[in-house]
């Protein structure tokens, strides 16, 4: 876990002064989930579209799909449903798992934030004004 004050739309805001766990798991080899694929999810699910999220979050069109398809390909089930272009455009949204999936880990960062209150209390008494 890293301390960072990157916030997402699901975390709580914070000021940039107040440290915050970045909680990245290696949930097998291989297979990871973090603070960035997360955001990205976030982004989609917001957007409705791949490229959309990518560019909300300073993307390559290519980053965005590669961290889509790695995270459907990790579960048993996809994460995200794309459709394809076209006379109606395409588009893409979070499947039920997804959802599911981005509900835990954000819940996970809650509980690890609450677990090392304290400490981070302490450490920033600790700081120079």
């Amino acid at each position: 876990m890293t301390m960072d004050d990157n916030r997402t739309a699901e975390t709580p805001p914070t000021s940039a002064a107040t440290p915050q766990p970045r909680v990245r798991l290696q949930i097998k080899q291989g297979t990871a989930l973090g603070p960035g694929k997360a955001a990205l999810l976030e982004a989609l699910e917001r957007t409705g579209s791949i490229s959309a999220a990518g560019r909300e979050l300073d993307m390559s069109y290519r980053r965005a799909w590669l961290l889509i398809h790695s995270v459907n390909q990790a579960y048993k089930q996809p994460l995200v449903e794309a459709s394809k272009g076209g006379a109606g455009g395409g588009g893409a949204q979070l499947t039920p798992l997804g959802r599911e999936v981005l509900s835990i880990y954000r819940r996970m960062e809650r509980k690890a934030l609450r677990a090392i209150q304290p400490d981070l209390d302490v450490l920033q008494k600790l700081l120079h004004d």
